[in-house]
């Protein structure tokens, strides 16, 4: 199996499992319906187990763009199999929201509310606020890249580690996942997106573009930094992109955090 292939593969049992784990939870009629954020947690973390599982010795289960450009910004990673892995990560989770779509088929029409049935498929604030929400996703996937060398770094009985690395996605989503829903992945955000965006979901609303660029730009920044980091703290490999991205990182959120100031107060933004 090649690399795109896996990646394809793993990224869409990931979505069909941890968007499935959102329909059951929010869908009506669905047995899981009310059953709340620790079932969803739990979910996704046994979503993301699975899926390396699946395809970890292929292609070592990345399933996710942040983690794939932060490895290869670390050196840890070719950057010429960027490209096809994270085409087959989006093209994974397009598929893999599809299929959520289909097993939850009745379900769409008897649930009247159309923020309900896109948060099947990708993530909203439960604040709306650009400097916090991007904040979210940056510290969210900082903590899962640093997290997932950290695990690499131990000794476990062979096969593991993606044991563990579920349980780190479980402790990100009890823990900080409550502001923005943790995307922590533009794969899992963007690609189920572009499947609401066309699918013919009954009442299904807006894709919210407004809002898709955070769980793109932020887990992207924030899995980049976090492989950089643990190089460079743990490993005393100070690259200079770590330099670069922390430049980087902190124009964005200077500018999130101006341009947010300026939308709320816009007559003293004029007055200067």
């Amino acid at each position: 199996m090649s690399g795109f292939v896996a990646e394809l593969v793993g990224t869409m049992i990931l979505i069909v499992f941890g968007g499935g784990v959102c329909a059951g939870v929010t869908l009506k009629k669905s047995a899981a319906q009310n059953s709340g954020w620790i079932v969803i947690t739990f979910g996704w973390g046994l979503a993301v187990m699975i899926g390396a599982f699946a395809v970890g010795k292929f292609s070592g289960a990345h399933l996710n763009p942040a983690l794939t450009l932060g490895l290869a910004m670390s050196g840890d990673f070719p950057w010429d199999k960027v490209p096809t892995y994270i085409l087959g990560q989006m093209i994974g989770a397009i598929l893999g929201a599809c299929v959520v779509y289909l097993q939850y088929l009745p379900h769409w029409r008897v649930t009247e509310d159309p923020a309900a049935k896109l948060g099947v498929f990708s993530t909203a604030p439960a604040i709306p606020q650009t400097f916090s929400n991007l904040l979210s996703e940056i510290i969210g996937t900082f903590v899962l890249v640093m997290g997932i060398q950290a695990i690499g770094a131990n000794k476990f009985a062979e096969g593991l580690n993606p044991l563990i690395v579920g349980f780190l996605i479980i402790a990100i989503g009890l823990s900080l996942g409550g502001t923005t829903g943790y995307a922590i992945n533009p794969a899992r955000d963007l690609g189920p997106r572009i499947a609401h965006f066309f699918l013919p979901i009954a009442g299904k609303g807006s894709s919210n573009w407004k809002y898709a660029w955070i769980p793109v730009v932020g887990p992207i920044l924030g899995g980049m930094f976090g492989a950089l980091f643990y190089k460079a703290v743990f490993l005393q490999d100070v690259k200079p992109a770590f330099w670069v991205i922390s430049v980087i990182l902190l124009i964005v959120i200077v500018a999130a955090y101006v341009g947010e100031k300026r939308l709320k107060h816009p007559e003293a933004a004029a007055s200067k």
